[in-house]
């Protein structure tokens, strides 16, 4: 597998993300079958990628209330 290249990502804070505080979960949507995720507070620092699917049924369960559950 060839590794994203992140360099050309455009990040958005997550809207769950406590944005006055600096403490921001950001992510990338331009990429088809992975998701890129960053600690806003060190942009140049290391990233998790997500499988796309894995990724929205995460997404799901936090805005459910299921997460966990």
């Amino acid at each position: 597998m060839r590794p994203l290249d992140l360099t050309v990502a455009t990040w958005r804070a997550s809207s769950y993300s406590n944005q006055d505080g600096g403490q921001c979960v950001e992510v990338s949507d331009d990429f088809d079958a992975f998701i890129p995720v960053r600690d806003s507070k060190n942009p140049h620092g290391p990233a998790l990628a997500f499988p796309a699917g894995d990724w929205s049924s995460f997404v799901s369960a936090v805005k459910g209330g299921t997460l966990g559950a």
